[in-house]
């Protein structure tokens, strides 16, 4: 049987895994994080609040280090800390032989700063630091929220030989001013004589929680041809981003960074996993290939990706003129994208912050269990 996942590679699409715990790090078989190195062509993994909260969840594996921590008087951000990241430089390790065959594109894990620190710009880049200190890895990259906040501190972060994962990007101006971030941070990386070559980035664009806020609204509308758009806007959205993306990596100031070393900061598909099952479970992959971008998918997604993803090649290029007819019909129907974009950003901090206090609550738990105080 034909894995689509070497088909997609093969089309220039990095495949990243949108999942790490203990158990992919240390167990065995066809879901452990080598096996899917050597066998589905993965070649990076992208971590959140919500992936550790649900690792930690589950199984005993956590349980020495967490006595351990207890034992030390670790209190719990201390703990998550050491925790995550020790997972993540694991998988780093992982990865090596990926981070060096491809010269560090592809081998790269993610690891997140504090939610919670997304509109404070200052505690943003010290929590960056620490993360690139701590890991101290090569192939990590700390991701940093597309707030208003965030901007400066991907700039300051990127100046300083920080390679960084930008999420939660929704909208178009957005994208772009984190684009020019990276690029103002490698100018000055460039001026302090940081080696360009050593520093990496892909900025998270998001695709499905588009398609989930817009067809509601589409929804709620009584006419048939507004919800003739349902399932369109998150991959026109997206092919805009890539339009940009050339744009922006396309400039004589680009070519002036390039000639020094510069790499561009790649575009990321992120929230691939279908949510509407009246969608293909492949939607958000099959429409998004095109060569140099990284998709990165849950493990869900991932096998129906494998199984049955039909692929005919790029699938981007050439759509950009239907992908802006596609939102400008959004503003006739009197649905902003600006407010959707807005409430996308808002809901998905709030989201991560609620499961930072998942996981600090499970962290607790493991600290205050019998015998560990």
């Amino acid at each position: 049987m034909t894995n689509h996942l070497a088909e997609l590679s093969d089309l220039g699409v990095s495949v990243w895994l949108d999942d790490l715990s203990r158990e992919r790090l240390e167990g065995g078989g066809a879901q452990s994080l080598s096996s899917l190195i050597a066998d589905d062509h993965v070649v990076g993994v992208t971590t959140n609040p919500s992936i550790f909260a649900s690792a930690m969840s589950e199984g005993t594996r956590y349980d020495a280090d967490l006595a351990r921590l207890a034992g030390e008087g670790a209190d719990v951000p201390t703990a998550i800390t050491s925790l995550t990241t020790a997972d993540v430089r694991a998988a780093c390790d992982c990865f090596a032989e990926v981070s060096e065959r491809s010269d560090g594109v592809d081998g790269r894990v993610s690891i997140e700063v504090d939610p919670y620190l997304a509109h404070d710009t200052d505690a943003t880049l010290a929590q960056a630091r620490e993360l690139w200190r701590l890991v101290d890895r090569r192939n990590l990259l700390v991701k940093v929220p597309a707030t208003l906040e965030g901007l400066p501190a991907i700039t300051a972060a990127t100046a300083e030989g920080i390679s960084v994962n930008v999420t939660l990007i929704f909208s178009l101006d957005r994208y772009r001013a984190v684009a020019l971030a990276y690029v103002d941070g490698l100018e000055r990386a460039h001026e302090a004589g940081v080696d360009l070559s050593t520093i990496h980035s892909v900025a998270s664009f998001f695709v499905s929680r588009i398609d989930t806020a817009i067809d509601a609204r589409l929804d709620e509308l009584d006419s048939e041809d507004a919800r003739a758009l349902r399932g369109k806007v998150a991959v026109a959205n997206a092919r805009l981003a890539h339009e940009a993306y050339e744009e922006i990596f396309g400039t004589e100031r680009w070519a002036d960074l390039a000639a020094a070393g510069a790499r561009p900061q790649r575009l990321l598909w992120a929230s691939t996993g279908v949510k509407d099952p009246a969608y293909p479970d492949t939607k958000y992959v099959e429409e998004l290939v095109v060569p140099g971008v990284v998709n990165t998918m849950p493990e869900s997604t991932l096998r129906a990706v494998a199984d049955h993803a039909r692929l005919s090649g790029d699938t981007v290029h050439g759509r950009e003129d239907e992908a802006r007819e596609v939102l400008a019909s959004l503003e006739r129907y009197g649905i902003s994208y600006r407010d959707v974009m807005e409430a996308l950003e808002a809901e998905g901090v709030a989201k991560f912050q609620q499961s930072w206090d998942e996981l600090g609550e499970r962290v607790r738990t493991g600290l205050e269990a019998p015998g560990r105080q």
